[in-house]
């Protein structure tokens, strides 16, 4: 799962890691009051960029686990398609209307699109029937 989370999430961490560079850089500039800002900037910095990391990587783990304990359920979810942009943006995934669908290594696959869904771009579908 750490695997393709670096994978999934890799653009935040670049992010992230770059918010360091700068604090870095920002630190040892002449300017910053007493010569010594990146003994406290850099590593407050580096704190509060593991806590945000950390914090996604539990959420979104999180979110993988329910949807698809949700679709192991027989409920509906819904997954952002980004195979067309313009007109439907999203697809409800129901396994008991379209008992096509199969979850395997946290994807979701039809013979009837041409590309698989990753269960971390999916949320927990909910309608008034389906509750």
């Amino acid at each position: 799962m750490i695997k393709e989370f670096f994978i999934l999430e890799g653009a935040y961490l670049v992010i992230g890691f770059f918010i360091l560079v700068v604090a870095f850089f920002v630190g040892t500039r002449p300017f910053v009051r007493g010569g010594n800002g990146w003994k406290t900037g850099v590593p407050y910095t580096a704190i509060v960029v593991a806590i945000f990391i950390a914090g996604h990587y539990y959420l979104t783990t999180n979110r993988i686990h329910n949807v698809e304990q949700r679709f192991k359920d027989g409920k509906p979810i819904i997954c952002e398609s980004r195979a067309i942009r313009k007109v439907a943006q999203s697809i409800v995934i129901d396994p008991v209307r379209s008992p096509n669908w199969t979850l395997k290594n946290h994807e979701f696959s039809s013979p009837d699109y041409v590309r698989p869904f990753h269960s971390a771009r999916c949320v927990e579908y909910y309608s008034k029937k389906s509750k």
